[in-house]
């Protein structure tokens, strides 16, 4: 995903700001992922802004990168805090995706 970093202390920022929120240096643009972990994770039972229910939100901590919400390939049960995902698209009205990274499976 597209995002921020800081020149100076190279913090990691999802969304724009005019300067490092921790120091005050001046943000660059940097990409990051595709992996990371979870947060947190839920499914949505409501129809909001267009998108129906059920589907899955998590929030991401990037291996590289910020934490960022993003919907899941699951709408029926959320990903476990602390499971490994991976970017692995994006929905139809162009919200980045994730999916759980089975290990074992890679191994």
């Amino acid at each position: 995903i597209q995002g921020w970093r800081c020149d100076d202390c190279a913090l990691a920022r999802a969304e724009r700001s005019p300067r490092c929120p921790e120091c005050g240096g001046h943000l660059g643009e940097a990409e990051f992922g595709p992996e990371g972990t979870v947060w947190s994770s839920t499914i949505v039972h409501l129809d909001i802004g267009g998108i129906t229910a059920p589907y899955g939100l998590a929030y991401v901590d990037l291996d590289d990168g910020p934490r960022f919400l993003a919907h899941t390939t699951d709408a029926l049960s959320p990903i476990p805090v602390g499971a490994p995902v991976k970017i692995v698209g994006t929905t139809p009205a162009g919200d980045v995706q994730v999916a759980p990274i089975d290990r074992e499976a890679a191994s």
